[in-house]
């Protein structure tokens, strides 16, 4: 059955990469008689349809002392439902040919679902079990609280979790961001099916929910499969997550740890998804350390002295606090000179220094590659829903490369001023430095 399942799915992927290639995205609003709000865009050439659910609220909803139940819950949804135990529930999804899976974030928990066209109704009827009535028994919930704690203790090995974790406990001290959301050993082990029950309950609502459908479905169809798939959820579920504080200055964090080379995580605060200037932030962004061998970082830090293999930044967009971010690792006798670059790089920048040239660069690549991006139905559907998620309105598809073309030299220039802060850049340093000093940044 699994080898059933594996090729319509190849076969949906090669055909439909050619497909949005070469064609526009046209984008649905459909409302189900029930009111569930979803957007979708017909492929009907390939029978397979995805779907994306995306909960507004995710890990940062946890109850006090009960930090990485979200993350438990949405791990052990498909472990068992209604009537079915963990192993009648994965033949079934086996038997039907159809993929589900479950993840939490900080801001949202997300349930992806594929299927054939021809088993649609099952597929849906299953999932929709997972969703209302997940039956959460104590040896499913052992088994994976056991995946969790493993998770953590691997992380707790790990460099680049080290240094993520560091920076957000130092950034949110007093916010569900300064914690990680699949929680503590102590917190994960304490858990019960009641309080994933308590979890499922905040987490899963209809007040919450937003919906992307792509493929082989029109809207029609789509009306009733969505009152079908929801329409028994809670209508609301637990409060609103305050706004974070950013509480984080300038200066250097260094976590001890032994290795030959120095892990780097680095920022300050950001922009939030609807200021005005967040596209020239954006196109700012892939010129100061984008992808590829073109950033001004990646050229001065690896290129022109080879001190790392690699350096990137990135716009950090949550619900409740922005952030601008970088990484890199280098080896321990060359972290402190690659740290000064960067500020250096920041200073440079953040006065206003843009290259022309590399503007009209950065718009080619960021206009060019995004409709790489929809490259098949189920990931269409994920940006159907991340456009949901973020505000943007439905001809975003449409519209979005013209708002980079839009930027000017002016923009790029203002905004770098506005958002580049050297003063304000943290370092986090997961390795052992020689040479960097420690502490708040002085003169």
């Amino acid at each position: 059955m699994l080898s059933r399942f594996l090729a319509p799915v190849a076969l949906f992927a090669a055909l439909t990469s050619a497909a949005w290639a070469e064609t526009d995205v046209d984008v649905q609003e459909v409302v189900s008689p029930g009111g569930i709000t979803a957007w979708l865009v017909e492929e009907p050439s390939i029978p397979f349809v995805a779907i994306e659910l995306r909960f507004k609220g995710g890990a940062s909803l946890d109850a006090p002392g009960k930090r990485g139940a979200t993350n438990l819950m949405m791990a052990t949804l498909e472990e068992g439902a209604g009537e079915r135990d963990a192993l009648a529930f994965a033949r079934e999804v086996e038997t039907l040919a159809a993929r589900f899976s479950f993840e939490a974030y900080n801001d949202s928990v997300s349930v992806s679902a594929a299927m054939l066209t021809e088993n649609r109704d099952e597929a849906v009827a299953l999932l929709r079990e997972a969703l209302i009535s997940p039956r959460f028994d104590q040896a499913a919930v052992d088994r994976v609280r056991d995946q969790v704690l493993a998770v953590i203790a691997q992380d707790s090995t790990d460099p680049g979790e080290i240094a993520s974790q560091t920076m957000a406990a130092l950034a949110f001290p007093d916010h569900p961001y300064g914690t990680v959301l699949e929680g503590t050993r102590e917190t994960v082990s304490s858990l019960t099916p009641d309080d994933l029950r308590e979890a499922h309950a905040a987490a899963l609502t209809l007040d919450r929910v937003r919906v992307g459908v792509t493929g082989d479905i029109t809207a029609a169809e789509l009306g009733p499969l969505l009152d079908e798939l929801l329409g028994d959820l809670p209508a609301t579920g637990g409060p609103v997550v305050e706004e974070a504080d950013y509480s984080l200055a300038g200066g250097v964090t260094v976590v001890d740890f032994p290795s030959p080379q120095s892990l780097v995580l680095f920022g300050h605060e950001g922009i939030e998804r609807e200021d005005d200037d967040f596209f020239a932030a954006f196109v700012l962004n892939h010129i100061i350390g984008g992808r590829g061998f073109n950033s001004i970082l990646m050229n001065e830090v690896r290129v022109e002295r080879g001190l790392t293999y690699g350096i990137g930044t990135f716009l950090v967009q949550r619900d409740h606090a922005e952030q601008y971010m970088g990484q890199f690792s280098s080896s321990n006798d060359r972290t402190a000179e690659a740290v000064q670059i960067v500020r250096d790089v920041w200073a440079r920048k953040g006065a206003g220094d843009i290259d022309p040239d590399a503007l009209e660069a950065a718009k080619t690549y960021l206009t060019g590659a995004y409709p790489l991006r929809f490259d098949g139905n189920s990931n269409i559907a994920s940006i159907l829903v991340g456009m949901q998620m973020d505000g943007m309105p439905i001809d975003y598809v449409a519209t979005r490369n013209d708002k980079i073309e839009a930027v000017t030299a002016e923009d790029l220039s203002r905004v770098a001023q506005r958002l580049l802060d050297p003063e304000a850049l943290h370092f986090v340093v997961v390795g052992q430095p020689e040479g960097l000093v420690t502490g708040p940044l002085t003169d």
